[in-house]
């Protein structure tokens, strides 16, 4: 018995000896260009791509990082973004906001810094839009905390005749304007 042991635990142990090849250079290099590749082609293959907008709003850097989700035929308003529910203003991770100076956002104070940005869209007034100081946020809206709110303002969306199919988020007049679907959400920025 004590020798049928023996026997079966040096079987396993060289079974194992022999099957775990220690890696070559050549494939460990293979291994090393393969495990920074998932991530770039996991950032060209996501269904909302990654938008980063990188100017300046007022005379004054700002830079907008967001994932753009498209309309492919959904309600959006009210049904795929609930009226009255924070909504991450995106796909994917929070959309973040950069500015490299104190800045105002429609007159109220937004020191530098980053920010998650954040919106309440309701149907028939003004829409809240939310400047919050926990900016790198995985899951978006899962993880806001309201406590971290930094700054809320009040903005008048905009409904247009044309549909625009992906979410954009663009530094021009009047700071920042945010389109999708048939609205626009100018942002005004100083």
């Amino acid at each position: 018995m004590k020798i049928q042991y023996l026997i079966w635990v040096s079987a396993i142990a060289t079974l194992l000896f022999t099957s775990c090849d220690p890696k070559s250079s050549e494939s460990i290099e293979k291994s090393a260009l393969s495990d920074s590749d998932p991530e770039s082609e996991e950032v060209e293959n996501r269904p909302s791509p990654l938008e980063v907008k990188d100017g300046t709003v007022a005379g004054k850097a700002f830079k907008v990082h967001y994932g753009s989700p498209a309309v492919k035929g959904r309600v959006l308003w009210g049904d795929l973004v609930p009226y009255n529910v924070v909504w991450r203003t995106g796909a994917n991770e929070a959309t973040y906001v950069e500015l490299s100076e104190d800045m105002t956002v429609e007159g109220e104070l937004l020191k530098a810094g980053k920010y998650s940005l954040f919106t309440i869209p309701k149907e028939n007034t003004s829409w809240t839009i939310i400047f919050n100081s926990e900016w790198d946020l995985e899951h978006g809206h899962f993880q806001y905390d309201e406590d971290n709110d930094v700054l809320r303002v009040e903005v008048d969306p905009i409904w247009e005749e044309n549909s625009q199919e992906r979410l954009s988020i663009d530094l021009e007049n009047p700071g920042l304007v945010i389109r999708w679907e048939k609205l626009k959400l100018p942002i005004t920025i100083q």
